[in-house]
């Protein structure tokens, strides 16, 4: 049976799922609500998710990763571990983006998805956020960006379109909005690897496959380092 591993580190959330290929059908799914626990415990989940479904690590056919925007650390940590699996099993990895799965993920529990535009919002701290738009079929309507939040963000599309804002970055913009009434805000909404699997069960059909010795997450920032002063 081919077995496709998901992982979802972008953000506080540390999230695994397993996916049959042939249907997309979901296996299982677990994840640990944890802040700073993705070093130490992405590996002990995947093999307790292996374990609870009854399946080996050499059952696997592909990993997917979350591949951002998001935490660097978590994108890095997830990452590594995916293309660690991928060499030492020699299987493909599929990369998907974190705002585009988030945005699926909203849009599969949504009544009448198609009389909205999706927002996914990942904080980017102080007043700026990861964002992007799609439509309720995934079609991206604004590329992945990184945004600088006032009253007037996004005003052409509120303008024209009924849009849904979600994602930890979401509640700095509810205020700025007022009492707009094409704006709704959803609440609790995490990255989940179950979104990231079901996206990637339809790119291992197209084959759309990373090089596993140069994939690196798209931080759609440059990471921010200092120098140590001693």
């Amino acid at each position: 049976m081919s077995i496709l591993l998901s992982l979802e580190t972008s953000s506080r959330v540390c999230s695994v799922a397993l996916h049959r290929i042939a249907d997309g059908s979901l296996l299982g799914q677990s994840e640990l609500r944890l802040d700073k626990s993705h070093s130490t415990h992405l590996t002990v989940i995947i093999d307790q998710l292996l374990e609870n479904t009854g399946y080996a690590i050499t059952d696997l056919s592909a990993v997917a990763v979350s591949d951002g925007p998001g935490s660097y650390t978590g994108l890095r940590i997830g990452g590594a571990a995916a293309k660690g699996l991928c060499f030492a099993l020699d299987i493909p990895l599929i990369a998907i983006g974190t705002l585009r799965a988030l945005a699926a993920q909203v849009a599969a529990g949504t009544a009448w998805p198609e009389n909205f535009l999706f927002c996914p919002m990942l904080d980017a701290r102080r007043m700026e956020v990861y964002a992007a738009l799609y439509s309720h079929d995934g079609q991206e309507v604004l590329a992945p960006t990184p945004l600088i939040l006032d009253a007037n963000t996004l005003a052409e599309q509120l303008a024209h379109h009924s849009v849904l804002f979600f994602g930890h970055g979401a509640a700095k913009f509810q205020p700025l909005l007022g009492e707009q009434p094409n704006a709704g805000f959803l609440t609790g909404i995490e990255p989940s690897a179950v979104a990231v699997g079901a996206l990637a069960v339809a790119a291992y059909h197209q084959q759309e496959f990373q090089d596993v010795a140069y994939y690196e997450p798209f931080y759609l920032k440059e990471v921010y380092t200092t120098t140590p002063k001693q």
